[in-house]
């Protein structure tokens, strides 16, 4: 069964991220692996300016266990786009988050997908539970109807 297409007032934290000329591939559409790469943007915008997380020296970092993303409709430079994210499921270390690529002025998404972090002890690697001030910000965006739901 094909996914449907989200809406804006599906998410709750949104990134408005500029489309690049370099983002076209030989088809004239933005290739697929730029879709993830503004996933990783909007999600570590998020952890950077609720300052919870340093990228150079913060103790524990997320690192991506799983992806996936599916698509609806063409993207293309010069398309101005707006990345919708939200929260489905907080674990004692992971966390899924929900994202969406939503096109122009358009209400319905383009793309929609899902990552999911692992929150672990830069040095070591090792799993360590989601810290307090993180967990509550990523609550502040989590969707309840989605948590209950996930597994």
């Amino acid at each position: 069964m094909r996914a449907t297409a989200h809406r804006r007032a599906d998410y709750a934290h949104f990134h408005p991220i500029t489309t690049r000329w370099l983002d076209n591939d030989a088809y004239g559409h933005v290739n697929n692996v730029v879709y993830y790469n503004w996933f990783d943007t909007i999600v570590n915008e998020l952890l950077i300016s609720g300052d919870v997380l340093d990228i150079v020296h913060s103790s524990v970092i997320g690192l991506v266990i799983e992806s996936a993303c599916t698509y609806f409709s063409p993207v293309a430079f010069p398309d101005r786009i707006t990345a919708g994210l939200r929260v489905a499921a907080l674990g004692n270390s992971s966390i899924r988050y929900e994202l969406a690529i939503f096109c122009n002025d358009d209400e319905l998404a383009a793309a929609q997908g899902h990552l999911v972090h692992v929150c672990v002890e830069r040095s070591s690697r090792q799993s360590t539970p989601i810290p307090v001030p993180m967990r509550i910000l990523l609550q502040s965006i989590q969707i309840p109807s989605l948590s209950q739901s996930q597994p």
